[in-house]
């Protein structure tokens, strides 16, 4: 058991998740610490039943802490995982800070849950984007060894944050009334609208989203060798990453071997019926934890290739349910006493 715990980003919309997982669970700790940024210091929140005052996220506030959960942008990540670090408290980081720093195990922890062991004081948790097609790729991987994989996300205004789903809503009724509406989270129209650029440009016509797929990918697997063509696409969802995903194997696995594979590994359901119009839909996989698995077929086009669709709450086990599961594992392992 974790003596003493925080949430940093207690009040964000991760954040509140993983409050809820925490009740869902039953996590086990001694103490519960609340940690947010000046505009949330000094409110409080309902926990268990029970009233809890929001502190101040400062170096102080980790002292005597076994272990934090954070949710935060980068910039305040980079800021406050020493501060824990340097007072022996573990940090489980979810923004992409940390996550390519060569001493920063980077862990799913269905895929390779050893690595958390290797920790230095901060351990990452991946992209949302990643996580779902990473938890998707890892039987076909142990199977056949995956060569080259080509995905296209079609990712909800969630995964911009609160302001991220206003302007979705705010936005789509603005555009049914005929009415201006001033955009916060997006360059463009999300309302009836794609929009396929998710982060900046990064390199070589990618963007910054596309190439986290990349590197965590590799990273996650521990292969450079295993090659990604990303394209990520903002679509107006309110919630649930979707993913159009193609991969190629050394070994051919069949649609049969491929269904009864993703069956059996924990954290995938499968949803597959084409016949019936039965496969994975954002609105039918927000808040569940498992990542959903549709239209399995051979490519034609590629002897080796298989493709199928992937939907997965990218709030959920995209984000909060996966740092939770890595602060169980240490919990279990007592790695961060």
């Amino acid at each position: 058991m974790i003596e003493s715990i925080a949430i940093v980003g207690a009040t964000g919309a991760v954040g509140r998740i993983i409050r809820q997982l925490f009740e869902e669970r039953d996590f086990p700790y001694g103490k519960i610490t609340f940690l947010a940024s000046q505009r949330s210091a000094g409110t409080t929140i309902t926990f268990k039943g029970e009233e809890h005052e929001v502190k101040l996220l400062c170096p102080e506030a980790f002292d005597d802490i076994d272990v934090a959960i954070g949710s935060t942008p980068d910039p305040v990540a980079a800021e406050f995982c020493p501060w824990a670090r340097e007072r022996n408290c573990v940090v489980v980081d979810e923004s992409g800070y940390w996550r390519m720093d060569p001493e920063v195990p980077l862990v799913v922890p269905e895929i390779n849950p050893e690595a958390a062991d290797q920790h230095k004081g901060i351990i990452a948790s991946p992209n949302c984007s990643t996580t779902q097609m990473v938890l998707a790729m890892k039987p076909l991987h142990d199977a056949g060894k995956i060569r080259r994989v080509i995905v296209s996300t079609y990712q909800a205004t969630s995964g911009a944050g609160v302001q991220g789903q206003a302007d979705l809503i705010d936005g789509s009724r603005a555009f049914l009334d005929e009415a201006d509406y001033e955009y916060q989270a997006f360059a463009h129209p999300i309302a009836f609208n794609l929009i396929p650029q998710i982060g900046s440009h990064k390199h070589e016509g990618y963007t910054s989203e596309e190439m986290k797929m990349v590197y965590e990918t590799q990273k996650i697997f521990g292969d450079e060798s295993i090659k990604v063509c990303p394209t990520c696409v903002r679509v107006p969802v309110e919630n649930c990453h979707s993913e159009s995903i193609l991969v190629e194997t050394e070994k051919k696995i069949s649609v049969d071997e491929a269904k009864e594979l993703f069956d059996a590994t924990p954290g995938l359901k499968v949803v597959d019926d084409l016949g019936n119009g039965e496969y994975p839909m954002p609105n039918q996989c927000s808040g569940d934890d498992n990542t959903f698995i549709g239209r399995i077929r051979e490519d034609l086009s590629c002897e080796n290739g298989l493709a199928f669709w992937c939907v997965s709450d990218n709030l959920r086990k995209g984000a909060a349910t996966n740092a939770v599961q890595i602060a169980e594992l240490l919990s279990k392992t007592q790695a961060a006493v």
